[in-house]
C-alpha cells in the first residue's frame, strides 16, 4: 500500500483539496493516529445573553448527572460532555467602569481580560487563548486558526455604553489591541478553505464558476480518481465520505445563494449567507468541522451571534429580540422562550460533535483528539453577572480528559484555568494565562 503524505492535496484549478487523516499516511506497521500524534484541536464556540441557568445546570455531580431540559439536545453524546460549574470571568466586571456587560463580557470571554473603555481609540482587551496556541503552533497548518460567526459587525464606533463595537463583535485577539475580525459568508469560508488561496485567484475562479456551473470540487475530482486507485478499501471510502461531505457542503452553499438572491435582501448582505439563521449556522460548523478534518487548521472560533444580539427566533416561537427576553425580571413566559433559545444553540452544538464523533481517525475520532469550549460571558441575562457561567467542554483532548461528567468547582474558579490546561494539551506551555490562578483541577476525572 502506497504512504502518503499527511500534507497531500487533491490540485485542480482553483482548488487545492486538503485530505482527511487516511491509514496510508501512517508508517508501516503503525496505523492509528494516536500511534503516530493524532493532532489536538481546540474549538470555541460562543453564545450571546447568557442563559436561563435552571434549565441548563445539572442538578447532580459526577457521572450519574441528569442532563437538564437546555442540555438534553446532548444526550446521545452525554459521554462525550463536561459540564463545568462554578467558572467565572472577572475580567468582565465593572471595576469603576459603569455599564457595558455586554461588550465586556464577548471581549474578555477567551482574553481573561478586563478591556478598556473607549468607543475608538485605545482599544485594548488581550491575546485571546486560540491565538496564543496560533503563536506557538499555527505554522504547522495551512491556515494558523480560523474565526468565523454568524454576524458582522462594525469594528469601530461604540456599541454598549460607550464600548467599541469590537469588543462585542469580536471573540479573537491576536494582540490586545487588534482583533481577528470573524467571515460569515459560507462561500468565502469554502473558497478560502478549499480555493487556491490567491485572492485575485478566488475572484477569477468564481466568476468561471458561475459561468460554466462547475463545482469547485469537480476540479479535483480527476487527481481523486488517479489516487483512488493506489488506496486500500477502507481508504478510499473514507476519502469518498469525505469528498461527498465537501460537495454536500457546497450544494447547500449554492441552494443558500439562489436563496438569498430570490429573497431580495438589503444591498449590504453578503451573497451566499442563508436567509433561515438555522441553515447559516449549520453551514458555518460544518466547515469548521471539515477544516479541523482536513487538518487546515488546529484552532477554530465560532459565534452563534454578537453580544447583546437582539435576534429574533420566530422560527422557534421566540419572536421578541434575544436581548430583550434575557432581561426577563423573573417572567415566565421570557424565561421559557429563553429557555427554547438556549436549547435552540445547544441543538446546534449536538449536531456538531455527532459530526465530529463520525469523523474516523484510524480507532478514535476526530471529536476525540478534540477540546470544543461552548458557553456565554454572561451567566444570568437580567442580572448581567459574570461568575457561574454556562460553560462545557465536549472531547476527549486526546485522551487527556474524561468526559461524561458534571464538575463543579469553587464559585468565582478563573475560566482562563481551563484555558490554561487546555493550552497544555495543545504543547503550548504558559506559566499563566489571563487571570489564572493555576491548572483547572478535575478535567481527567
Amino acid at each position: 500500500m502506497r504512504r502518503l503524505s499527511r500534507r497531500t492535496v487533491l490540485s485542480g484549478i482553483g482548488a487545492g483539496i486538503a485530505l482527511p487523516w487516511l491509514e496510508s499516511m501512517a508508517p508501516a506497521r503503525l496505523l492509528s493516529p494516536s500511534a503516530v500524534g493524532s493532532p489536538r484541536r481546540m474549538l470555541f464556540l460562543y453564545v450571546p445573553n447568557g442563559a436561563h441557568m435552571a434549565l441548563w445546570t445539572p442538578a447532580s455531580e459526577g457521572s450519574d448527572f441528569a442532563l437538564p431540559p437546555t442540555l438534553e439536545p446532548l444526550a446521545p453524546l452525554r459521554s462525550e460532555v463536561l459540564v463545568l460549574s462554578g467558572l467565572a470571568h472577572d475580567g468582565a466586571q465593572a471595576h469603576g467602569d459603569g455599564p457595558g456587560d455586554h461588550a465586556r463580557a464577548c471581549a474578555c470571554f477567551l482574553t481573561g481580560a478586563h478591556p478598556a473603555k473607549t468607543d475608538g481609540a485605545g482599544l485594548r482587551a488581550g491575546i485571546s487563548v486560540d491565538q496564543a496556541a496560533a503563536a506557538a503552533i499555527g505554522n504547522k497548518t495551512r491556515f494558523r486558526s480560523l474565526e468565523v460567526g454568524c454576524e458582522g459587525g462594525a469594528q469601530s464606533g461604540p456599541c454598549d455604553s460607550g464600548y467599541a463595537c469590537a469588543y462585542s463583535t469580536n471573540l479573537s485577539w491576536r494582540t490586545p489591541q487588534t482583533p481577528a475580525a470573524k467571515e460569515v459568508d459560507p462561500r468565502l469560508v469554502f473558497e478560502r478553505l478549499f480555493g487556491d488561496g490567491d485572492e485575485a485567484g478566488l475572484g477569477e475562479s468564481r466568476e468561471e464558476r458561475a459561468r460554466r456551473r462547475t463545482s469547485l470540487l469537480d476540479f479535483a475530482l480527476e487527481d481523486a480518481a488517479r489516487l483512488r486507485g493506489k488506496l486500500g478499501a477502507d481508504d478510499r471510502r473514507k476519502l469518498d465520505e469525505y469528498l461527498h461531505g465537501i460537495r454536500e457542503i457546497e450544494r447547500r452553499i449554492e441552494r443558500a445563494e439562489g436563496e438569498t438572491a430570490a429573497s431580495k435582501p438589503p444591498p449590504a448582505r453578503p451573497a451566499g449567507i442563508p436567509p433561515d439563521y438555522g441553515e447559516h449556522a449549520r453551514l458555518l460548523l460544518d466547515l469548521v468541522a471539515i477544516a479541523l478534518q482536513a487538518d487546515l487548521t488546529r484552532i477554530a472560533t465560532f459565534s452563534f451571534a454578537n453580544e447583546g444580539s437582539n435576534r429574533s427566533y420566530a422560527q422557534i416561537g421566540a419572536p421578541e429580540g434575544h436581548h430583550d427576553l434575557s432581561h426577563h425580571g423573573g417572567d415566565t413566559e421570557k424565561l421559557a422562550k429563553l429557555g427554547a433559545i438556549n436549547r435552540f444553540h445547544v441543538e446546534h452544538l449536538a449536531q456538531l460533535l455527532a459530526r465530529l464523533a463520525g469523523m474516523k481517525e484510524g480507532e478514535g475520532s476526530v471529536l476525540d483528539a478534540s477540546m470544543v469550549v461552548y458557553g456565554s460571558g454572561i451567566s444570568d441575562g437580567n442580572r448581567h453577572n459574570h461568575d457561574e457561567l454556562p460553560i462545557l467542554l465536549a472531547g476527549r483532548g486526546g485522551g487527556t480528559i474524561a468526559p461524561g461528567r458534571h464538575v463543579r468547582h469553587p464559585g468565582g474558579t478563573p475560566a482562563c484555568n481551563l484555558y490554561l490546561s487546555l493550552l497544555d494539551r495543545m504543547d503550548v506551555e504558559l506559566p499563566a494565562f489571563g487571570d489564572s490562578t493555576g491548572r483547572l483541577t478535575g478535567l481527567e476525572g
